[in-house]
Order: structure tokens, then C-alpha cells, then sequence
């Protein structure tokens, strides 16, 4: 597992700052195939994983949602014919905080 996904999820607060773009880029760059994307107005983590039916793009998300089940931080997926998208952010601050890329280096571990 890598030195990311091994770092304890912290708690976040509202007051609690949103990455700046130098963090991100920092906490990015050992994420192959995730980028940072901004949807209304609210920086997310995204990356699509791609399999060869609906049945192992329903079977990865359900193991997502344990990793984030047990981590008390959940994401959206989106599950299609062949892929899931899986994206990060934290509601809390509406902006990215550093357990988004400790998550997304954990779902990285499942496939």
C-alpha cells in the first residue's frame, strides 16, 4: 500500500482550510489517472476505473463504499456499463482537504 493510503483520515471542521492548489498538486502528483476537477464551484478529486462489465463496476463500488463506510468519508460514484467514476471532496469546507487523496490512494489498493 502506499505512504498515502496509509495516513489516518483526521477529522475535518467547517473552519478547517481547503487545500490551497500547491497542496493539491503536492498530494496529486503520486495519484495515477486522478485530477482535480471544479464543479460548482467546488474543487473534487476524480478519476474513472474501467472493467470489463457492469457486474465488476457494481462490485468495485460496493468496496469503495466499505473503504468509506470505515473511514466515516464518502464519495460519489457513478456506476455505468464498464466503469465507475469515483469522486472526493470534502462537504464539510466545499474544497478539497488531504483524506480526498488518502481515499482516492485507498481505492487505487482495491482494483
Amino acid at each position: 500500500m502506499s505512504n498515502l493510503a496509509q495516513q489516518p483520515i483526521t477529522l475535518c471542521h467547517k473552519d478547517t482550510p481547503a487545500l490551497t492548489p500547491e497542496e493539491q498538486a503536492r498530494l496529486l502528483a503520486p495519484l495515477q489517472d486522478w485530477e482535480v476537477i471544479v464543479e460548482n464551484g467546488v474543487s473534487k478529486l476524480r478519476r474513472t476505473y474501467f472493467f470489463t462489465d457492469y457486474v465488476s463496476a457494481q462490485a468495485f463500488a460496493l468496496q469503495v463504499g466499505e473503504l468509506a463506510e470505515a473511514a466515516n468519508h464518502h464519495p460519489a460514484i457513478l456506476i455505468e456499463w464498464g466503469r465507475a467514476t469515483v469522486s472526493w471532496w470534502t462537504h464539510t469546507i466545499a474544497g478539497l482537504h488531504s483524506n480526498d487523496f488518502i481515499m482516492a490512494a485507498r481505492c487505487d489498493h482495491l482494483v
